[in-house]
């Protein structure tokens, strides 16, 4: 499961867990695992590992940076599953939908400058493991260099018909 979890946060594009069923265990630590996650209506979340005689552990330590302490303390200590409202307002995911939020979600990013998506992912991590004043200073040099090695694109506008209006 480590290799794994390592696996996708090491990817260099964008990961996205789209949850339905019962996300449980290893399966929620791969979930967390990903850059963002959107769960159907009725998906279920739990570490029940305490209710079989064993810790959370591998990647159960990306919970409290996700949801924070108190609620992956909830998740990991009482084996109790929550549901995708509760996932949602706990911020363990970022979105409840189906395949319709899952295209929006992967148009959006497709949209987006790849390289820029690729440093906001190696920023985003370094965010979650080194000290405050390390992330800004790395984050203004990732600034910098995107600036200075050309100017940054204007957004790109939605995609129209070729046909034009009939």
């Amino acid at each position: 499961i480590h290799r794994v979890c390592k696996a996708i946060r090491d990817l260099p594009v964008s990961v996205i867990a789209q949850l339905h069923g019962a996300v449980i265990g290893a399966g929620l630590e791969i979930a967390a695992a990903c850059d963002l996650r959107i769960a159907a209506e009725g998906t279920k979340f739990a570490m029940p590992e305490v209710r079989l005689a064993i810790p959370s552990v591998v990647e159960a330590a990306l919970l409290p940076r996700l949801m924070g302490s108190g609620r992956a303390a909830w998740l990991v200590l009482t084996g109790e599953a929550i549901d995708a409202r509760r996932a949602y307002e706990w911020g363990l995911i970022e979105e409840i939908g189906g395949e319709d939020a899952v295209e929006r979600l992967v148009k959006t990013l497709l949209a987006a400058d790849r390289n820029a998506l690729k440093i906001q992912k190696q920023l985003l991590q370094l965010w979650d493991e080194a000290p405050l004043a390390t992330s800004i200073a790395a984050s203004i040099e990732s600034f910098r260099r995107a600036v200075s090695a050309a100017s940054p694109r204007a957004p790109s506008p939605p995609p129209s018909s070729a046909k034009g209006p009939s």
